[in-house]
């Protein structure tokens, strides 16, 4: 049975529904899975759960769903370049949960190892401890925290085989692998699609195990948030 479908519409068609939990890759815009983003956007499925480190920006990545109100709750760490998710924030309408960039990295890897919660120092004695167990272990204070497992998986690599071996591309690699392993069915978006056996087993940095369907987005726009350059004397 092959993995590899026609386009990102076709592998989202019939997982995707109202209500489910997302985990999207990336980091900023740098390795988010523009095209499955866009197309889970035109299936219209509504009151998600989105799990990424950020939430896009106002009219790119995760910020199209927000624009289109299909996210009702955001796991994230950073989200300081969506005006609109400010908004929606700030007037009551979006929900969201921050979390430690470390502790949301782990949160993901956890789950995808099939560990239900683990201990950190990271926020205890501050707001993101509120409801949580707090244990003590050798005098020192950790901060119990639940792991994440997604329903859908959306995920940028840079080269895949047939059976979903994957190849990140430097800093794109970022949440990828974490939100891959975290998701029950886990979707790929990349750049290259090769043979099987093409890919040196040592070049492979995640398995194909992960990876349930793979699309192939040949020539992303790749945005970039902000660029600054030296001005012209």
């Amino acid at each position: 049975m092959t993995k590899v479908y026609d386009n990102a519409q076709a592998a989202l068609a019939d997982i995707v529904k109202d209500g489910q939990t997302i985990a999207v890759g990336g980091f900023g815009l740098c390795g988010i899975p523009e095209a499955l983003i866009s197309a889970l956007r035109e299936t219209g499925v509504k009151n998600l759960t989105c799990i990424s480190n950020n939430a896009g920006v106002d009219d790119f990545g995760l910020g199209l769903l927000l624009k289109s109100r299909q996210i009702k709750k955001m796991i994230a760490s950073y989200v300081g370049e969506n005006k609109e998710f400010e908004r929606q924030f700030l007037s009551g309408e979006l929900e969201v949960e921050l979390t430690p960039q470390g502790t949301l990295a782990e949160k993901l890897r956890a789950g995808g190892a099939g560990i239900p919660a683990f201990f950190t120092k990271t926020g205890v004695g501050t707001k993101v401890a509120e409801g949580k167990e707090v244990r003590e272990f050798d005098g020192v204070e950790y901060l119990m925290e639940r792991s994440l497992v997604a329903d859908v998986s959306l995920v940028k690599a840079y080269k895949a085989d047939k059976m979903g071996n994957l190849i990140f591309r430097k800093t794109a690699r970022n949440f990828n692998p974490d939100v891959a392993t975290a998701g029950k069915i886990t979707v790929v978006e990349v750049e290259e699609l090769v043979e099987i056996g093409e890919i040196d087993p040592d070049e492979i940095h995640l398995s194909g195990i992960y990876v349930h369907r793979i699309v192939v987005n040949a020539t992303p726009e790749k945005r970039i948030e902000q660029r600054t350059i030296r001005q012209q004397s």
